[in-house]
């Protein structure tokens, strides 16, 4: 918008110079040329006199002289009464237009070689006619043209070049605030709810940045509704988690109550980070710094420990590879937890007693990937499942497994897929960047990913 506006006005404005300088130009150039016929023209009258009372050649040299155009000026005396004809001065005329001038009885110019001459007939005493010649070089009647066709030429750049810098001040003006506008919506893009713009500018600029900032209010006081809500529906849950805590005291000892025991206790932190986190209103997981994160191995570990009881009461074979060494990962211990959990507890749910499955963790250069594979029926769309993870929610699903479990992986630059396992059912793959940064996964870095995964063997 800026340049266009630039552009504008020095298109405008040079037309607007060249429409007034051009005919200025040719009105100066024709003031000069009458400047020096009109000079001529008073050289020619001061010999007038002096014809009109003697034809004499001395007398009328010694005219011609004091004038200060002898060499300029020539007097043509034509024969009368026996006398011969006169001619004074370098004659530069022709004779066909002397005679001209002569009978017709009025001035007239003429070119000739490196100017004009002005031919001015003056009647003798004798009743004849002489003619005046009087010479006017060309740098005569050029004389002062060009320096005002310079100073033209000058005040046309300098109109032009302040034009510019006007409408460049304008373009600044109109393109600030609306940079202003674009780098505010880009912030608030980005999570950065506090982000407004400054009410400047052109009106329809400010109405922008009104509408901008009532906007971004609204947001603000949505997320804010939503964090309300999100806590006060966690917080209904104490209530049966505190009777659950209480039964559990009641089922004596042995591993499946200790278990249970500590499912609850889980349940109660997990729900104390939810209310927690919304209160605050900040992400539940930290900015990943140096030595931050966990151990995948230790979490995995862990987790089948849990999980392997109630594996073991339901038949199921289970596996585990990759957990024998420390793997650590970008990823805070909570988020990992949660993921595996999700995933485990969709095995769980979603196939017969007695179904097989396994954790496979492997552990690369810039990588991590985490398969959770069973051997049930599968999974016949994994792109709807995906979209249910998304938080659609379908055939008894919340949605919420697998949105977790992508937010995850998403947040160290990775991704999540689903595909068919070896041991013929689902296989979950999460890949996990040890460069992750927390930023958004690009179109490109996908094509990276996938790169990397079948040069690293995994299936």
């Amino acid at each position: 918008m800026r340049w266009a506006l630039v552009k504008v006005c020095v298109a405008v404005t040079t037309m607007v110079v060249v429409a007034f300088a051009v005919p200025l130009g040719l009105v100066i150039k024709e003031m000069a040329r009458d400047r020096a016929f009109s000079n001529a023209e008073r050289e020619a009258a001061a010999i007038a006199p002096a014809l009109s009372i003697t034809t004499d050649r001395d007398q009328l040299e010694r005219v011609v002289a004091s004038a200060g155009s002898d060499s300029g000026m020539a007097v043509h005396i034509p024969a009368a009464d026996g006398a011969a004809a006169v001619e004074i001065g370098k004659q530069r005329a022709v004779g066909k237009d002397i005679t001209t001038t002569r009978k017709l009885g009025r001035a007239s110019t003429t070119e000739v070689p490196g100017g004009s001459t002005l031919l001015q007939p003056v009647a003798l005493s004798s009743g004849e006619i002489a003619v005046v010649e009087v010479y006017v070089p060309e740098s005569e009647v050029s004389n002062g043209v060009g320096t005002a066709w310079a100073v033209l030429a000058a005040v046309g750049v300098a109109l032009i070049i302040g034009s510019v810098a006007v409408a460049d001040r304008l373009g600044v003006r109109m393109v600030q605030p609306a940079q202003r506008l674009v780098e505010s919506a880009h912030e608030l893009g980005e999570g950065k709810l506090g982000a407004r713009v400054p009410e400047e500018g052109p009106t329809e600029l400010r109405l922008a940045a009104v509408a901008f900032n009532s906007m971004a209010d609204q947001v603000v006081q949505l997320l804010a509704n939503e964090r309300e809500l999100a806590a006060d529906l966690s917080h209904r849950l104490r209530t049966p988690l505190t009777v659950l805590r209480l039964n559990t005291a009641s089922l004596g000892d042995g591993p499946a109550a200790e278990q249970t025991r500590a499912a609850v206790a889980q349940l109660e932190r997990e729900v104390d980070t939810i209310i927690r986190t919304a209160r605050e209103a900040k992400p539940q997981t930290a900015a990943i710094g140096v030595g931050a994160g966990c151990d995948a191995s230790e979490v995995v570990r862990e987790r089948m420990d849990f999980w392997s009881a109630l594996a073991e009461d339901e038949g199921r074979k289970v596996r585990v590879a990759g957990i024998d060494r420390p793997v650590r990962i970008p990823v805070a211990r909570a988020d990992l937890v949660a993921s595996l959990d999700a995933l485990l507890g969709n095995v769980f749910r979603h196939t017969p007693e007695g179904t097989a499955f396994a954790v496979d963790v492997h552990n690369g250069e810039d990588a991590v990937i985490v398969l959770v594979s069973d051997a049930g029926p599968g999974i016949v769309d994994p792109e709807a499942a995906m979209a249910r993870g998304r938080g659609s929610g379908s055939d008894g699903s919340t949605g919420l497994g697998l949105d977790i479990v992508r937010r995850l992986a998403e947040s160290t630059g990775g991704d999540v897929r689903i595909g068919s396992s070896v041991l013929g059912g689902t296989e979950v793959r999460i890949w996990i960047q040890l460069d992750g940064r927390g930023a958004p996964l690009r179109r490109g870095h996908r094509g990276t990913v996938r790169r990397r995964r079948r040069g690293a063997g995994v299936r």
